[in-house]
């Protein structure tokens, strides 16, 4: 059963933090908002990665971030600081209009796409501090218009060209990460399939008066294959656990960071890795962020490449279908999906 979450917004208001969005870390035993180290992402020219003369030293640099991070800060993508500046600020924009006005966009019973809080599975759920708008974007045809925004006005065509942008920069990617693996470099590209549906997911963190023990997004890893995450200027809130350890993720204001997705991981074999990552929530500021997840064909079949397994490393994954589908019921419940696909070794 689908219940209604009451919107941050109303609770600020209200001056509440209710028990259902009070979080302790598990993992760690620290309040959520401890001063954790910064992460040593490295930072990846796409420039040279399309240039075959230039490309192999930054091909390494990829696969070890990969490998060890599971992500990197991507330069050179064609995408002026300004325009990305306009990315923030119709996200912004959105964001500051009048509860009744967003809620022209809400989310639809059974329906990811829209506006609001998330989709609520049950009264134990524990809720993210945060709004959040939910758009499928790519294929063009998929597009539910009726949940773009009309307001600001120029929402829907700087949404469609930066959709346009991030097409290409997720090509260079997938043929960039298939010869690091010393691949075919359209592997990952027919894997997916032609019609790999991108979506796109604008937040809003409030500021929050208990920033020790509410997140803005909790402990998860991207069902997607790869994701890529416009950050907010001013906040690094986002932050990666690896080896039981929270880092953050700093933030290059010019630079997309992209990371990789569960499937990505199952197509590797394990070599590149979907790593655990959450949203701490702040008392000043509030963060916004939007964030791209490249999705496969739910009826491809996803498994790792036969060049990546044999006697000496065994095959770590199996093959599967509609990984969306398992996803989110594992991701609610706090478990990771990825542990379904995983075989019997």
């Amino acid at each position: 059963m689908e219940l209604q979450a009451e919107s941050v917004q109303e609770l600020i208001l209200k001056g509440e933090v209710p028990d259902k969005y009070i979080q302790y870390d598990k993992i760690t035993g620290e309040p959520q908002d401890a001063n954790f180290p910064a992460m040593d992402i490295p930072v990846i020219d796409l420039g040279l990665l399309r240039n075959s003369s230039t490309s192999a030293h930054e091909l390494v640099k990829l696969r070890s971030a990969l490998s060890s991070w599971g992500c990197f800060q991507a330069i050179n993508h064609d995408m002026t600081p300004k325009f990305l500046d306009k990315v923030r600020d119709v996200t912004k924009q959105f964001f500051e209009l009048p509860l009744e006005q967003k809620q022209r966009c809400s989310q639809e019973v059974g329906d990811i796409q829209g506006y609001g809080n998330g989709i609520v599975l049950s009264e134990q759920q524990k809720l993210d501090w945060s709004e959040l708008l939910y758009l499928v974007i790519q294929p063009e045809d998929r597009r539910n218009l009726k949940l773009w925004p009309e307001k600001p006005e120029d929402f829907r065509s700087i949404l469609h060209e930066y959709s346009t942008k991030l097409r290409l920069i997720t090509e260079v990617v997938f043929k960039a990460m298939a010869s690091s693996l010393n691949l075919e470099e359209n592997c990952f590209l027919q894997q997916y399939g032609e019609r790999a549906k991108v979506t796109a997911k604008f937040n809003l963190y409030p500021p929050c008066p208990r920033p020790d023990l509410v997140l803005g997004q909790k402990p998860h890893a991207d069902g997607s294959a790869i994701t890529l995450i416009l950050q907010d200027k001013s906040t690094e809130d986002l932050q990666f656990l690896k080896e039981n350890q929270w880092f953050r993720a700093p933030t290059i204001p010019e630079a997309l960071l992209i990371n990789i997705g569960d499937q990505a991981e199952i197509s590797s074999n394990g070599i590149f890795k979907s790593l655990i990552h959450r949203v701490v929530t702040n008392a000043e500021r509030e963060r916004i962020s939007l964030v791209v997840f490249y999705i496969p064909e739910i009826d491809k079949e996803i498994e790792p490449f036969e060049k990546l397994f044999d006697e000496s490393r065994p095959r770590l994954y199996k093959k599967i279908k509609n990984y969306p589908d398992i996803y989110f019921q594992y991701y609610q419940q706090g478990k990771r999906p990825i542990e379904a696909a995983k075989c019997q070794i």
